[in-house]
Order: C-alpha cells, then structure tokens, then sequence
C-alpha cells in the first residue's frame, strides 16, 4: 500500500472534489475530515469514501454547494435541511450556530436533514468539547438500505447507528467515544473486502444465521451484528434510540425506501460545562479522573489502560510523522477519477 504525507492527501481529494464541482470551501471541508478520519486510525471513514462520494455527485445524490435551510428554531434549538449537500459542510455549519446557541443559553441542540455522509461522527463533539462544551451526537440513514440485524434477527432493520460524545478537559484533549451500535461500522467490512482479509467472527451473521469471517459475504445477504455479541440486545437498544432521534425525529422515518439515496440524519445536543461547574475545576477533574483510570494495573494481555479517545489521538500523531497507509485499490480509484477530471495523482 503507498504511504501519503496527510498534507499531500488533503490537497488531492480536495482538488479532485473541485473538479467535478464542489464549491472551494466545501472541498477543504470535506478533505480535512476525511483525512482527519485516516489520520485517527477510523480508514474506514478515510480516503476510502472518495469515489463513493464522487459517484454520488456524478449520480446527483450530493449536491454541491447545496443550500442550508433553517426550517425551524426557537433560542435553544433549530431544525436544519440540508437539500443533499455534503454532510460534512452541513453538520460543521449546524455545529458551529447551535455552539452559538448553547453559549448564550447554557443548552442547545440541532435536528439536520437531507444530508449525504457526515463521516467520522466524533469529529463533531470533539471540536465543541474543546470549546467548553459536553457534547452528544447520533447518526442515522434514514430511509436509506439497511444492514444491521435486530439482536436474535437474521436480516438487517437497522443502521450501524453510531453514536459520540465528548467532554472537555484541562489539558485541552477531550474525552471521547464515538462508537457504532453495531459490532463494526459498515466502511470496516469495505476496507476488509479491499485488502483482501478475513474479519473477526461475530460482526456478520448469514442469511441463514450462520457465522461469517468472509468480509465479501456482506452485501450477498450477510448483514451485521448489533454491538455487544451474547449481549447484543445492548447494542440493539441503543441502536433503536439513535434511530428515534436522527431517523424519526428528523422527520425521515425508519424502513427502507428502495429509490432513496444514503442520508445522514443526525441529533446534536450541547450543554455548556460553565453552566454546571466552574470550567478550569471540572476540567482539571476530568484529568484527574482520567488518570486514576490510566494508573489501573493492566490486564494478562495488555501493555496498559488508555483513556477513551486516547489510542484515536496517538494514532494520529505517529501518521502525521509517518504517514497514511492507502490500500492500493483505493488508491487505483484516485488515479483513474484524476485522469477523467485532469487531476494529477501520483
């Protein structure tokens, strides 16, 4: 696979997304997340989506430069379409006015419709828990083709439904989860089937409900698991709220509408931390408290505790010295979507 600097590999998705007409400042958007996505260790949400987000614009399922409608708020909350822009140009936008909100009134939260992929949903949180805020937020596809089983079922009636949250801290690094509520986010069977390996036994289950560790079974009516293996009604449950708050509380509803196009909708909710605490005491006890969880003595099996979100911000820092792992397949797609838009890839 090519190791790419990830400066070199913003610039190229950013340039290769201008030229089949994504207005400057969306493409910027969209390549420094989803390069920030590859740089935390999520490839999945990485480079990897390009030519799908391409093939979508060429497809008119994203719309570019797509206008953003505020179709409904009051002072501590707005409802938000999206009219199938890029989700990433959306989401970031829907953020940054209900951060805005909750700094005046302590709390907000936002409801986004008709948007194509937001990516990696912890990115969200994370920048507004670096600006003094707690911050949740859930993803759904709407009425978009599923491929998640009910726990016990053995066909798909859910999204991978992810989740995140993100606190902030003294020391400037938030803590955070950003987590499917299925065993394995749908991209991390893609990436398997695009390096050629197995995956582990328990993300997939067979039409006949047998287990799989072929990720090509996904898609030949495989379907994936719900977060949790023997405790998967955990994971199921957690999937159905994140599915009432960005699918039903959208307003796009749950099934599967067989014409429809992938949408992201998505729930954000923020509480401003100087509204609970003193921010400089709760942040510092933040640290504390992560320290106590990484002074445990460690496991048979394991070198030592990380904090959440810790092994998302180490990953970054050795990729951003040694670069990022593209699979060549992936890679391949790049140079051909470059010779059909005349964008140099090398």
């Amino acid at each position: 696979m090519p190791k790419i600097a990830a400066g070199k590999l913003e610039d190229t998705i950013r340039r290769l997304l201008a030229a089949c007409g994504t207005p400057a400042g969306e493409a910027e958007t969209v390549a420094r997340h989803v390069v920030d996505a590859n740089l935390c260790g999520h490839d999945s949400h990485g480079a990897i989506q390009i030519p799908i987000y391409i093939d979508r614009v060429e497809k008119g399922h994203i719309v570019p430069g797509a206008p953003f409608e505020i179709v409904r708020e009051s002072p501590t909350t707005t409802v938000v379409d999206g009219h199938w822009g890029f989700g990433y140009a959306i989401a970031e936008r829907a953020l940054k006015l209900t951060m805005e909100k909750a700094e005046a009134q302590n709390v907000a939260a936002c409801t986004i419709f008709r948007q194509s992929h937001v990516g990696r949903l912890g990115a969200y949180p994370t920048m507004a828990a670096k600006a003094g805020f707690i911050a949740m937020m859930t993803a759904d596809s709407g009425r978009s083709a599923k491929s998640v089983a009910p726990f016990g079922g053995a066909e798909a009636r859910l999204g991978t439904n992810p989740i995140a949250m993100a606190v902030p801290s003294a020391r400037g690094e938030p803590v955070l989860i950003d987590m499917a509520t299925s065993a394995v986010a749908a991209g991390k069977i893609k990436l398997a089937q695009a390096r050629g390996k197995d995956i582990p036994e328990g993300w997939i289950v067979r039409a006949d409900g047998g287990a799989s560790t072929d990720p090509n079974d996904f898609g030949q009516g495989a379907v994936l698991l719900p977060l949790g293996g023997s405790e998967g009604h955990k994971g199921y449950g957690l999937s159905a709220m994140v599915e009432i708050l960005s699918g039903l509380l959208t307003g796009l509803g749950f099934g599967v509408e067989p014409t429809g196009r992938h949408n992201d909708g998505c729930f954000l909710a923020l509480f401003k931390a100087a509204a609970f605490r003193d921010p400089g005491d709760f942040g510092r006890e933040v640290d504390e408290f992560v320290d106590y969880l990484k002074d445990t003595r460690a496991a048979a099996g394991f070198g030592e505790v990380l904090a959440p979100g810790e092994i998302e911000r180490r990953t970054a820092e050795a990729r951003r010295a040694d670069g990022i792992d593209i699979e060549d397949a992936t890679w391949n797609q790049f140079r051909a979507l470059g010779e059909k838009y005349g964008v140099a890839v090398d």
